[in-house]
């Protein structure tokens, strides 16, 4: 599954650039979910609105355990980079499981320096309902694409034979509106490949991007 999602999520949507070969779709979580890793306390976290068109996303960015990750999305939202981007992307892989994806998909305009790349192993944060994490092609390619997770996506997390995707916060409030996006109209011709059908059509509009207090 990681290999797949890991052509499958490459920043991807900026019509000049290549995700690679067409990756098979991505196979359905196990049904016996891993342990549960406890959740950073929500005080502890730094909280970022994200105020869509489909209604508010109240995420929490750890800072701690994520600082390179955690801090890069703090720049996009200090530099109002997500104002006006969207919601583009639902990836499904089973009934109740899947991801929204959204960011600045390559603008230059946009698109910050990519980042050195955080594993799971190293972060101890986990691919649970509601997860931010970031988007990338390989290991040191991760800028200015996000996605959240629905349902217990782990195997998205990094073992010792794959790097995995970099998690750096979660879904405080507004799960709610990520389902709903995860289940909004599709395009049936945008995309290439695998990613053909899990354009949304249309972009759901980020607003405005702000921190709370």
């Amino acid at each position: 599954m990681i290999a797949a999602l890991a052509l499958l999520l490459a920043a991807q949507a900026a019509p000049t650039t290549s995700a690679g070969a067409p990756p098979q779709s991505p196979a359905a979580p196990a049904t016996q979910a891993p342990a549960p890793i406890p959740a950073p306390d929500a005080a502890a976290l730094t909280r970022v609105r994200l105020s869509t068109e489909a209604g508010d996303i109240l995420v929490g960015v750890d800072t701690q355990a994520a600082p390179i990750t955690a801090g890069n999305f703090l720049r996009y939202v200090d530099q109002h980079k997500l104002d006006g981007i969207g919601f583009y992307r639902a990836v499904k892989v089973a009934d109740g499981y899947g991801l929204a994806q959204f960011g600045t998909r390559n603008d230059p305009k946009r698109t910050l320096p990519p980042i050195k790349h955080e594993p799971t192993t190293l972060t101890k944060l986990s691919h649970r309902d509601g997860t931010l994490s970031m988007a990338m092609a390989t290991p040191g390619t991760a800028a200015g694409d996000f996605f959240i997770t629905v349902g217990d996506l782990s195997s998205m997390d990094a073992t010792a034979d794959n790097p995995g995707f970099a998690a750096f916060g979660r879904v405080l409030e507004g799960m709610d509106v990520v389902r709903r996006i995860l289940v909004a109209p599709t395009s049936p011709t945008l995309g290439e490949g695998v990613m053909k059908g899990q354009m949304l059509a249309p972009v759901i509009k980020i607003t405005a991007a702000r921190r709370v207090d």
